[in-house]
């Protein structure tokens, strides 16, 4: 089995497991609480006390317990191997009981209960398969693909719809199931078959000079099934036209083996191909991690006095294999020992995640602006950057911990983990889903929290949000002294200003690392275009919600002047921030602090917190980039309870990389500056370009 403890991190030993054994494979899903570094914020007291030069609030790491989900599947002849390690990890715990479903519970029931000496529950395995569809369908975005065989994209992803019932679900395991799910709690089966995986592996046996399921697999991949498979133009010479059938459609599996002497590799093994064809109009769907159904529901059933469906899971991209993907990290020694081949976390969200309600569509919401798979030349660009980038994270991150004896070795190994990653990405683009910029970015920070980096940015965001709030009077003071008009143009112009400060983007990191005095008005100077102010034109808003992006100039000059005119206009204002870290985006707890000595400056703002016209809140995610159909849920209420009429997404990663094309139900303006040079000459402007896109729903 996998080194649990390989990543720096430390996992509790009071484990729940569960176990999917079929015909074939065995699904090991086990729960954990894994303690793992976390980066607080909090206030000084600086009553009595002369603070010009004093940090704004004191950081400190903590350590946090949160819980994990693992699915590890591997083959049944490694089913020993897998009681050991059940057995090694239930030493001091109160466990009795293991749940198992699918046919290897009874098959291996007797020897589950005497290697652990514990009771094995049985579940019905057609329910646990339910469940872990439903689970996987509400908490992986990119769960589900169509597969189209020979295009240039392989896999298309599907967006998750809201409401996922009714569907049809075929469970190919050894054998084949066919059931219809029409709500939670029904469903029927209605057919299946006796060809499926074991028939599969079965052949692959006979006809190969291997017996393991992952190695079939992979001769499966470079298989050419015409070579012996006979199809509808071998029978008719083209389509059937008037059936609706494609020339390309299987007539007879394996019809051309008794003359063809094709699909013979020099080893003497059989290359296979295995795959389904869907005809009509009905499209047949797949699932990334379609092997672990039976054994998360397995653990749904098992944990229901904890009510796991409360919560929101993700999917860990530093510890999951992904797609057609061997993990790096479980070498060829340790798979020809346990027969380990795939494996999946998922850790559990600290809130509930919901859409927003003023998404004009949900079933049709795509985060992303561009999609990586299906555009080479913007995948081989973004890969390329961010591999140019790895050494500079990984040595800023070692440099955010200078009192950790081991910070230069974790760095190193993150940065060995990310780049191991990002190989994998280039060779399997659809491995984790869509691949986007947003996932290429969630991914580096899943791999910096795996190895206890949580925040390499804090230090600077503690300075930049000092250095920003000595300056916001003046700011203020400036603004005030303008015109109306002429005050808008300056507030928006301040605005876009503030988004140039993001040490994600190489452009600006360089500018700030070698110019020190570079701010507000070197900002200023270097945008190329200028926004509107129409979206504070006519009458004002009942509620504007505010994306923010950035820590320092960005939200103290830029973004809080900002608000402060919407509320000076009577608009109340929702101002929504990270939930967690990431690069140097403010997090929801930075912005409590540095609101609270902004409302000491300045009344209007600080009238707006006491009569709660202005309301901080968090959006419940922890990345550079947005989705809106996963935000916190007490976000979700408080847009609804307030009639928000007005959203703002701003930053290049919220309003470019995701949400350029978003619809929403109420006006919306989308801001951010271009701070890439390849992106700014592929939209045919310049670096440091403005974006300002403000959209009307059509009534």
């Amino acid at each position: 089995m996998p080194n649990l403890d390989k990543w720096g991190i430390s996992l509790n030993l009071s484990f729940i497991f569960f176990l999917l054994t079929g015909g074939s494979l065995t699904k090991l899903a086990y729960y954990s609480t894994v303690q793992h570094k976390v980066a607080r914020v909090r206030s000084f007291d600086h009553s009595g006390k002369d603070i010009e030069n004093e940090p704004l609030y004191e950081i400190s790491v903590q350590e946090e317990i949160t819980a994990r989900l693992h699915f590890i599947k591997f083959e049944n002849t490694y089913i020993e191997t897998c009681l050991d390690f059940i057995k090694d990890h239930l030493v001091n715990t109160e466990t009795k009981v293991i749940k198992a479903t699918g046919g290897g519970a009874y098959k291996f029931k007797d020897l589950i209960e005497k290697k652990l000496g514990l009771k094995v529950d049985k579940e019905d395995v057609m329910t646990c398969l339910i469940k872990g569809c439903n689970f996987v369908l509400r908490n992986i975005p990119h769960e589900v693909f169509a597969y189209q065989k020979d295009s240039d994209t392989e896999f298309r992803f599907q967006t998750n719809h809201p409401n996922i019932f009714p569907y049809l679900l075929v469970n190919i395991g050894s054998g084949v199931s066919i059931v219809k799910v029409e709500t939670e709690d029904k469903f029927e089966w209605i057919g299946g078959s006796s060809i499926g995986g074991g028939t599969f592996w079965g052949l692959g046996a006979l006809l190969t000079k291997t017996k393991k399921f992952d190695e079939l697999l992979q001769l499966a991949s470079k298989g050419q099934h015409t070579n012996v498979d006979m199809l509808v133009k071998d029978v008719y010479g083209g389509a059937y036209q008037t059936l609706g059938l494609s020339g390309n459609l299987i007539a007879s599996s394996f019809g051309k083996s008794t003359t063809a002497d094709k699909g013979i590799g020099p080893s003497g093994t059989i290359q296979l191909q295995c795959f389904i064809l869907w005809q009509g109009e009905v499209q047949a769907l797949f699932l990334r991690h379609e092997g672990y159904l039976g054994a998360i529901g397995a653990f749904l059933k098992g944990a229901e006095q904890d009510n796991p469906n409360q919560y929101s899971w993700g999917e860990n991209y530093a510890g999951s294999s992904g797609l057609m993907s061997t993990s790096p990290d479980v070498y060829p020694m340790q798979r020809t020992r346990s027969g380990t081949f795939d494996m999946l976390e998922m850790d559990r969200l600290e809130r509930p995640l919901v859409n927003l309600p003023l998404l004009k569509d949900p079933s049709t919401y795509i985060p992303d602006t561009v999609d990586l798979t299906d555009d080479a030349m913007a995948r081989k660009y973004w890969l390329t950057c961010f591999e140019e980038a790895l050494d500079g994270v990984a040595k800023r991150a070692a440099a955010s911990q200078p009192d950790s004896i081991d910070a230069l070795q974790r760095a190193e190994k993150f940065r060995q983990k990310y780049w191991n990653k990002l190989q994998t990405l280039r060779q399997q683009p659809f491995a984790y889903g869509t691949l986007t910029v947003r996932s290429l970015l969630d991914t580096r920070e899943h791999c910096l929290n795996e190895f206890n980096f949580p925040d390499p940015y804090s230090k600077v965001k503690q300075k930049e949000n000092g250095i920003a709030l000595k300056c916001f009077q003046s700011v203020i003071e400036s603004l005030d002294s303008l015109g109306w008009e002429e005050r808008q143009f300056a507030l928006v112009k301040g605005l876009l200003a503030g988004n140039v400060f993001d040490w994600g983007a190489k452009a600006v990191s360089d500018v700030l690392e070698s110019e020190p005095q570079f701010g507000f008005e070197e900002a200023k100077s270097k945008l190329q275009g200028r926004g509107s102010s129409a979206a504070v034109e006519g009458p004002p808003h009942k509620c504007a919600l505010i994306f923010a992006d950035n820590s320092g100039i960005d939200i103290i000059l830029g973004v809080f002047p900002f608000v402060r005119e919407l509320l000076s206009r009577g608009t109340e204002v929702i101002l929504a921030c990270n939930s967690g870290p990431a690069l140097n985006d403010v997090t929801y707890s930075e912005s409590l602090i540095v609101t609270e000595r902004i409302a000491a400056m300045d009344p209007v703002i600080q009238s707006a917190l006491r009569e709660e016209k202005l309301l901080l809140v968090q959006t419940g995610s922890s990345s550079p980039c947005l989705d809106l159909s996963r935000l916190d849920k007490g976000l979700a209420v408080l847009v609804r309870e307030r009639k928000t009429d007005l959203v703002i997404i701003e930053g290049m990663g919220r309003a470019i990389h995701t949400n350029y094309y978003a619809a929403l139900k109420c006006e919306s303006l989308k801001l951010a500056v271009i701070k890439n040079s390849w992106l700014a000459d592929r939209l045919g402007g310049k670096i440091f370009s403005v974006i300002f896109k403000y959209e009307v729903p059509c009534k």
